[in-house]
């Protein structure tokens, strides 16, 4: 498969630009209550303050106002465990494109039902998302559809890059940025930023240890697959995207797995300290930094809240009722 060239800064400020009328920029705020659990500086970016409580949907923005005429006419047809969907929907809605989302058969109640108030149609198909995502492309190829890949699309990366413009803008002193990775496109586009605006600045992923593929692709180089099994479906991928890899093997930092045991814990503790709706993705990135206080003590960390779209039946098993 023919990759396109990875983003660079001027396609994010470009990005900016395209986005500016329909998004407005996502606070970064300071919780003390985190500074003394972590030992760290910590300033969250609220992704999950977006309009569909995620942070995709810059890229889908970036994207689809780019679609030439005859790829509207088209349509538009994605793969998603929710946000990348949502995040589709909601640009399709706003340029007046049809939108088919596939998604796994168990998917989270919550972004579905925002999909289709959005307008799209939501297909089911599957056990988890590469099952979904591979009936995508046949109905892709079927239809005639213009297929928009989660992660092998430069649009989509540098429309969700301009969220780590944002907080360089915010905070200069930032030392480390924190993101979760489920395909790697967050990730890839705050390396893309922060690696132009300043090299020292570290960018550190972070995935569960029950749904490693893209930190065990970036390991060993090279695409490959495992197995899924995490509470935290934004990060619950079985194979790695060639896009996302290729710029996170030239410029990421590191990349660390966090126990699901830790995801739920870093869940209540996020929901708990900053009074926002959290989802076990948009939580790991605080999970890495409590698992590691050496590595982050007293340095100025920026943690990205990916996504806030958690449905009452995660909500229900992070605070289980107390027996009568």
């Amino acid at each position: 498969m023919t990759v396109s060239p990875a983003p660079d800064l001027a396609d994010v400020l470009a990005a900016r630009q395209r986005i500016a009328p329909y998004l407005r920029p996502t606070p970064l705020y300071r919780y003390p209550a985190l500074d003394a659990l972590t030992g760290a500086q910590v300033r969250v970016k609220h992704e999950n303050h977006q309009p569909v409580g995620a942070f995709k949907v810059r890229g889908g923005v970036n994207l689809v106002s780019q679609l030439s005429a005859d790829e509207r006419d088209r349509g538009v047809i994605s793969a998603s465990t929710g946000n990348h969907g949502q995040s589709v929907a909601y640009a399709a809605n706003l340029f007046g494109v049809r939108a088919v989302i596939c998604m796994p058969e168990q998917a989270n109640p919550v972004k579905v039902e925002s999909m289709r108030a959005l307008g799209a149609e939501v297909v089911f198909h599957g056990r988890d998302f590469d099952e979904a995502r591979e009936h995508c492309e046949q109905e892709a190829a079927r239809h005639g559809y213009r297929y928009i890949h989660s992660g092998n699309e430069p649009a989509l990366i540098a429309g969700v890059a301009t969220y780590t413009l944002e907080i360089l803008e915010a905070w200069p002193d930032t030392e480390v940025i924190v993101v979760p990775v489920g395909g790697g496109s967050g990730a890839a586009g705050a390396c893309v930023v922060a690696k132009a605006v300043r090299s020292s600045v570290e960018v550190i992923g972070v995935q569960s240890a029950a749904a490693p593929a893209a930190y065990r692709s970036w390991r060993a180089g090279a695409l490959v697959e495992d197995t899924t099994s995490t509470f935290a479906e934004g990060l619950a991928t079985r194979t790695a995207f060639e896009l996302p890899q290729q710029i996170l093997r030239a410029l990421l930092d590191d990349f660390v797995l966090v126990p699901e045991d830790a995801l739920k814990a870093a869940t209540r503790l996020m929901i708990e300290k900053t009074r926002n709706l959290v989802e076990p993705a948009g939580a790991a990135a605080l999970a890495a930094v409590l698992s590691a206080p050496g590595r982050f003590a007293d340095r100025k960390a920026a943690i990205v809240c990916s996504g806030g779209n958690i449905s009452p039946g995660q909500l229900a098993e992070l605070w289980p009722r107390e027996p009568a």
